[in-house]
């Protein structure tokens, strides 16, 4: 193994280390999702997915 590689590990460790704690307070502590949520979120996406089948038709 190269030592930049054995450094990366170890920043990545410690990066995964330092957010778990922030991580589960956050899930622990998030607001619960409501009905009119998921269509903000769908309406976006379908739009993505519809742009990219256009763009796929004109090829």
């Amino acid at each position: 193994m190269d030592w930049t590689k054995i450094i990366w590990v170890i920043l990545l460790g410690a990066m995964i280390l330092f957010l778990w704690p922030r991580a589960k307070h956050m899930l622990k502590n998030s607001p619960k999702a409501q009905a009119g949520d998921w269509q903000a979120v769908l309406l976006p996406i379908a739009f993505v997915i519809g742009f990219v089948i256009l763009l796929i038709m004109m090829v």
